[in-house]
């Protein structure tokens, strides 16, 4: 399934299920009332080709996608908080 940019004040968060960080972000979002699409990259061939592309080929995750088309590797909760704002 493409890879399609999320409606404004949201992102697309791709993630795995045995990743630390991603458990940690998605709980932060939750407690802030940020809503995301949460995908997981071992079972979407497009989202592994996305995330590669924005880590210089590495499966990196969690990987965040924003309304704008930018992304962020592993972000802190201010960086979406900024990014969104």
């Amino acid at each position: 399934m493409p890879v399609e940019t999320p409606a404004a004040g949201s992102v697309t968060m791709f993630s795995t299920t045995w990743c630390g960080y991603c458990t940690r972000l998605k709980s932060q979002m939750d407690r802030e009332g940020i809503a995301y699409t949460e995908v997981n990259i071992e079972h979407d061939p497009d989202a592994v080709a996305f995330v590669m592309s924005a880590n210089n080929g590495n499966q990196t995750v969690p990987t965040l996608l924003f309304p704008d088309g930018s992304t962020a590797t592993n972000p802190s909760l201010i960086e979406v908080k900024k990014k969104l704002s």
